[in-house]
């Protein structure tokens, strides 16, 4: 299997957004500040579930959406 480059383009909720480092998601959502039990992901049109965040490498062409869940009233 190869290895997957540590700098390229993925397409995050419609832009582009290159990633530099470390490729695994948990690190994506880090790098925005996101706290993954307040944030639904999908990436190539397929929901990830929270359990398996930590198992998921992102590739080069990605299409990865995040939904921000946020509280109020």
């Amino acid at each position: 299997m190869p290895e997957t480059p540590s700098c390229f383009a993925i397409q995050l909720n419609g832009e582009e957004y290159m990633i530099d480092g470390d490729v695994r998601l948990p690190a994506l959502l880090e790098r925005l500040k996101m706290r993954r039990g307040r944030v639904a992901v999908e990436i190539n049109q397929t929901v990830v579930p929270r359990a398996q965040y930590d198992a998921v490498t992102l590739k080069p062409d990605d299409k990865v959406e995040i939904i921000n869940f946020v509280g109020g009233g």
